[in-house]
């Protein structure tokens, strides 16, 4: 198959035979894995990167980026690149048959420096990953480095890695398993998954064309080019485009993965919903199936996993590639202050209190579209023809109508680390910190730029000065950022004087009506673990 993509290959370079025990080894070179890298990297930290090739991922996986892994990656430096390179849309439209029953737009308000989404390869993402990291010269990317055992023990954990020139042993201070969801670490400890696996399957395929075709995501629902089952159409970068077919239990995934069978189908659709008579070439397919499962606990000691290593999701929602993403920002700050000495090593626990109840949302999300989308008896499935049928003739069964919930960012609820409070409204403890437009000495800024990385002070119309406070103001003032729309005041809820602490991962600690120092400190020394 043609290929859009020239796939990097990177260098093998041998590991010494006797080496001081690394601060933090990663085992996986993929989406998750580097973001983690790079973030600590960032962060002052040593890391060592373990994979088993010599390149970026195959097909373009994971392609929507939502808006707060935009925000995370634009923390680390990419956002720019993702934005100019990627498709950025905000619409989806369903359809039952070939009829529009509904569109959404997930981002209807204005003042927000990102989309709701971006499509792009996950193969650029990575490559771009490799470069940050390698430009950071604290993260040791070892290709062609394959984990073949594992001893955890309490200080760490002592990998035997086999490569071109033989056997070698590492020693880890912490091991974070980024290697997928056939995660050898994860089989090694003998640890079991949570959750379900749906008996169906999806062929995938990347199509490269130049079709007339908004930047929308399009989700048929029994179309006559493929009656019986659902389609879903995304646009990525380079003209090409994603398709994924429901197939089935039953049906023989190598069979249904022949050119010939996958260019009948795209050519269908493109024949009776798209577009007619326009050339494609197929760039990459696969078959899967749906999975939604966990581990039951992610840090087993100075073990920690992350992304499909810890948990699956089906790739309806595009939660799979974000959630992982999030999990490399929730961990790399905690890990970093606990290495610095700033933070109890009971601080990591709080990645276990946080990210599974993301993840179980993720899961919980992600169950309730697969039941809808492949129902499993004749009253479901005539349930969910009657929603369908509904929602092309009344607004209120359209809210009913799932292809998927689209990835959210998850508001960290209950967390330990949260500073809790009574206010009514704004953004509260353990959600994300949000953007909005402002002016600094006159020049248009985001205020989402100028937080996170450290512990961040904002302060909205502070009576005297903070020091190393972000000030917002509600009038132009030298040095501060003015809420010139008055967006900044109204999304935090916050009056002159009121004071918002925000964490290194930009997610909201506490909050404060009135600036008070000690208050302040507690819940800083609160967000650390202490």
């Amino acid at each position: 198959m043609p290929s859009t993509y020239a796939q990097p290959h990177y260098a093998y370079r041998p590991s010494p035979q006797a080496e001081a025990t690394h601060p933090v080894v990663v085992v996986g070179a993929g989406l998750v894995g580097l973001t983690v890298a790079l973030d600590l990297a960032q962060r002052g930290i040593d890391v060592v990167v373990l994979d088993d090739d010599d390149t970026v991922s195959f097909g373009s996986r994971a392609i929507c980026f939502a808006k707060r892994t935009l925000e995370i990656f634009s923390r680390l430096g990419l956002g720019e690149a993702m934005l100019a390179k990627g498709v950025q849309w905000n619409t989806g439209r369903v359809f039952a048959g070939v009829r529009e029953i509904w569109h959404f737009d997930l981002q209807p308000e204005p003042g927000h420096a990102h989309p709701a989404f971006v499509n792009l390869q996950q193969y650029y993402v990575e490559e771009w990953l490799v470069a940050a990291c390698e430009a950071t010269g604290r993260v040791d990317i070892r290709w062609k480095h394959r984990v073949s055992a594992i001893d955890p023990r309490e200080d760490g954990a002592v990998l035997s890695v086999d490569t071109p020139d033989g056997a070698v042993t590492l020693q880890a201070g912490w091991l974070l398993a980024c290697d997928g969801a056939r995660s050898f670490i994860r089989e090694s400890l003998g640890l079991p998954f949570v959750g379900q696996v749906f008996r169906d399957r999806f062929l995938i395929a990347d199509v490269v064309m130049q079709a007339p075709f908004p930047p929308e995501r399009w989700f048929w629902f029994d179309p006559p080019f493929h009656p019986g089952g659902s389609v879903l159409l995304h646009r990525q970068a380079d003209d090409v485009w994603r398709i994924d077919f429901q197939l089935g239990w039953d049906a023989d995934p190598e069979a249904e993965k022949q050119p010939e069978r996958v260019r009948a189908r795209v050519q269908a659709m493109l024949d009776m919903a798209v577009a007619p008579g326009i050339a494609f070439e197929l760039e990459w397919v696969s078959v899967y199936t749906f999975r939604c499962r966990r581990l039951e606990r992610f840090r087993h000691d100075r073990v920690i996993f992350l992304g499909d290593a810890a948990h699956q999701v089906s790739p309806f929602g595009a939660r799979g590639g974000n959630g992982g993403v999030q999990d490399a920002d929730n961990l790399a700050w905690k890990l970093a202050a606990v290495l610095r000495g700033e933070a109890p090593e009971a601080l990591i626990d709080s990645y276990d209190a946080e990210r599974i109840p993301a993840a179980d949302e993720n899961i919980s999300h992600s169950t309730r579209s697969t039941d809808f989308i492949t129902p499993k008896t004749k009253a479901a499935h005539a349930i969910r023809d009657a929603v369908l049928d509904l929602a092309a003739r009344h607004a209120f069964a359209r809210p009913l109508v799932n292809s998927g919930r689209l990835s959210r960012p998850a508001v960290l609820t209950g967390s330990p680390l949260s500073t809790q409070d009574d206010w009514d409204g704004g953004v509260p403890p353990g959600a994300p910190a949000q953007d909005a437009p402002v002016q600094r000495d006159g020049a248009p800024d985001w205020l989402l730029a100028h937080l996170g990385g450290d512990f961040t002070l904002l302060a909205f119309d502070p009576p005297a000065a903070i020091e190393g406070a972000v000030v917002v103001s509600s009038n132009p003032a030298p040095g501060a950022f003015w809420d010139s729309e008055g967006q900044a005041f109204a999304r935090y809820a916050a009056g002159p004087g009121s004071v918002v602490l925000i964490r290194p991962d930009q997610h909201v600690a506490a909050r404060f009506r009135a600036y008070d120092p000690e208050a302040v400190a507690a819940a800083r020394s609160r967000a650390l673990g202490a």
